[in-house]
């Protein structure tokens, strides 16, 4: 028996609605917003939220001044084609790629996240 269920997960970002936005494009999922915290939701109810955080400082993968923490890896049919859709929507490729099968980005706020093919 479980203890508990996984509703979501929380990124800090210095803009939650920018950031939210971003992901909302990437995901097609739904914006639900207050001043300092966005829900961003599927169909199927999973969510992510952003909280705003005074003095955010973006990750600096893959060096470890400031860590990733985690990332998102988001399954994609065509990298080339994802790969235009997010730098359009503001992120910004990394120059460290360390695959083939996935590419690494920057989000607006600076987290890594990847394209992924199945």
């Amino acid at each position: 028996m479980a203890i508990g269920r996984f509703p979501g997960i929380v990124i800090d970002c210095p803009d939650p609605g920018a950031l939210a936005a971003f992901y909302a494009a990437v995901l097609g999922w739904k914006v639900k917003a207050a001043p300092d915290w966005v829900e961003l939701r599927s169909d199927d109810g999973d969510c992510i939220c952003f909280q705003q955080v005074e003095g955010y400082v973006a990750p600096t993968w893959p060096t470890q001044g400031v860590p990733q923490q985690m990332h998102y890896d988001i399954v994609v049919d065509d990298l080339d084609v994802a790969e235009a859709a997010v730098l359009e929507l503001g992120a910004v490729k990394h120059e460290h790629q360390p695959g083939t099968t996935f590419r690494v980005f920057l989000d607006p706020a600076g987290h890594p996240f990847c394209l992924c093919l199945t």
